[in-house]
């Protein structure tokens, strides 16, 4: 039985002193600049120790953190600490120069200490907003080991550039059930393979969506809760395939908690990056690529164009299906050399990603098994669906498009396997990849759930429907989905 990797010991005394959101230094210079703007209103024999103990704690923890990379959240303590610093040191300047201390009359100071105070008070609330995420620990029997490949498809040109000689790359992250790392084993960066990367895609994500990058800026300071690298787990059996495509204009690492929660539980989840789609794709030797497409607001050209961007998604899932196949196969080298199922494998994307799950399925029955994380089908909808597919989609209301319902209805019916549509009360468009984790928890955006339980129902319902359909496991698949939402069975029509 292969355990979960513990928690360290300093993890969890920093998260028990400063809470989920600010750092132990964090925290120590919000306290230091509370209590200097509050030592004026002690009583005078304790104001010159506390003035000296909260300005020392104060410049010492903004040292460090400016050595460290201040985040932005910090700046209205520093602005509130400044603004109090000069009325707090003049009365202990002015005795050590024998001059009697002048202080300000409390009506006048009143205004401006609650105004410090109130500066300082945002760093919290700001933190929360926009936190660096804490990844939820995988609940699995196996700890968790990733690697990021790069695999390029010689028989397709890049349709995305002019040159005749470019081949369509993709770049592959794996997550795989793995053996326990010792403690203290660094985990992985997310977002990238360095931080550099994780801080090159998280601003071309932020700008995709019109916010500035520092307001995300916590997001690439991140660890996740797997090992680069680490060895796979022992024995000789092999694990079921989950491949993965993000929204439009995602990347691989958008779904990192569900990612390692699948793997934890036995499954090999390979998530994709699509050049000129994806935001940002960080290629091996060092190149950037950026995403080209883009939305032009006229309904009917922009599902065209979906169309035929689904279609190269598509594709690479295909491409990347066949790779794995032959390193499950042994014709290629690698960590995951005979250890792949690919007789077991899930196609799943979110958004857009769900799109091309669809058109993959259709196109290439290696695919066992459909998972479309609220994406509207574009594309055609034929030939039908034969395999088992689960569309998990958010709570729709009056401003849900008007065609997805029954456009995805459509699709499911006509699949001549039994197919499951679940809805999930107070679930949100980014509910369904990281996004509750490090942005503002307002409902219309990542919904309801909250940054603990998005993460959890989503991938619980993922793993219900896997555990069923690949791993033929006992037990009512309707009844359990339907504890997460409300649930629609789609059975096949046979005499069509």
């Amino acid at each position: 039985m292969w355990r979960r990797m513990p928690r360290r010991d300093d993890e969890r005394v920093t998260e028990i002193i400063a809470g989920p959101h600010l750092s132990l230094l964090e925290f120590l210079a919000v306290l230091g600049a509370i209590a200097l703007v509050t030592a004026r209103w002690l009583p005078p024999a304790h104001r010159p120790r506390v003035t000296i103990a909260a300005t020392t704690v104060l410049v010492l923890s903004v040292i460090v953190l400016s050595l460290m990379g201040i985040r932005w959240q910090m700046l209205p303590v520093l602005a509130g600490a400044a603004l109090a610093l000069p009325f707090a040191l003049s009365p202990l300047l002015r005795r050590r120069t024998g001059r009697p201390a002048w202080r300000a009359r409390w009506w006048l100071a009143l205004p401006g200490s609650v105004t410090c105070v109130g500066l300082i008070a945002t760093a919290p609330v700001a933190a929360w907003a926009f936190p660096v995420p804490v990844f939820p620990e995988p609940s699995g029997q196996f700890a968790v080991g990733t690697r990021v490949v790069q695999w390029t498809d010689p028989q397709r040109s890049e349709t995305f550039t002019a040159d005749p000689h470019d081949r369509r790359t993709v770049v592959v992250q794996l997550w795989y059930p793995a053996q326990e790392s010792p403690a203290g084993t660094q985990r992985a960066q997310y977002l990238g393979r360095t931080e550099h990367e994780a801080r090159t895609v998280s601003a071309a994500l932020a700008r995709q969506v019109g916010l500035p990058g520092f307001l995300v800026d916590g997001v690439p300071r991140a660890r996740t809760r797997s090992v680069v690298n680490a060895p796979v787990a022992g024995g000789s059996g092999r694990f079921p395939i989950v491949l993965f495509s993000p929204g439009s204009g995602g990347v691989r690492t958008q779904n990192t908690a569900w990612a390692e929660e699948l793997a934890s539980h036995g499954y090999v989840v390979a998530a994709l990056d699509h050049p000129y789609d994806s935001a940002a794709v960080v290629l091996a030797d060092g190149r950037t690529i950026y995403a080209t497409i883009a939305s032009t607001g006229d309904q009917d050209k922009d599902e065209k164009l979906s169309v035929g961007w689904t279609a190269v998604r598509a594709a690479d899932l295909r491409f990347v299906l066949t790779q794995l196949d032959q390193l499950g196969r042994g014709e290629t080298t690698g960590p995951l050399t005979g250890r792949l199922d690919t007789s077991r494998v899930a196609v799943t994307g979110h958004s857009m990603g769900g799109a091309a799950a669809l058109q993959a399925a259709r196109q290439d029955r290696r695919f066992d098994v459909v998972i479309d994380l609220d994406g509207y089908p574009h594309g055609p909808t034929s030939p039908s669906l034969h395999q088992p597919t689960l569309a998990l989609t958010q709570a729709l209301t009056a401003g849900t498009d008007p065609r997805y319902l029954p456009r995805l209805t459509e699709v499911l019916e006509l699949s001549t396997a039994t197919t499951y549509r679940l809805t999930i009360p107070g679930a949100a468009h980014l509910t369904f990849m990281d996004g509750p984790l490090y942005l503002p928890p307002v409902p219309s955006i990542v919904g309801s759930l909250g940054r603990t339980e998005s993460p959890r129902v989503v991938a619980a319902a993922t793993l219900a429907f896997l555990d069923t359909t690949l791993r033929h496991g006992p037990g009512d698949l309707a009844g359990v989905l339907s504890d997460y939402g409300d649930l629609s069975i789609y059975r096949p029509d046979h005499s069509r």
